[in-house]
């Protein structure tokens, strides 16, 4: 009986969606528009941060033989050597 319960549960699910599609009204408030877009803002944004850190691992692995050399700013304080 659980198991006709299940394949139940799903065909209504399918059903609802099947006529949400042909109905064309996706959401039925606007609590679901806000957390959709939410949810496809915070997705979108740890794809951007998957691609920083892939450009940046890239950029580290092809530049490493030509390290800029780093050179002192400012003056050099004599009163601090022995």
């Amino acid at each position: 009986m659980e198991q006709r319960d299940l394949q139940q549960d799903f065909e209504d699910q399918y059903n609802d969606v099947v006529s949400r599609l042909q109905s064309k009204h996706f959401f039925q408030s606007d609590w679901d528009i806000a957390s959709f877009a939410v949810f496809f803002i915070f997705i979108g944004m740890v794809i951007l941060l998957v691609i920083l850190v892939l450009i940046r691992c890239c950029c580290c692995c092809c530049c490493d033989d030509e390290r800029p050399q780093r050179r002192k700013i400012g003056i050099e304080n004599m009163a601090l050597e022995p």
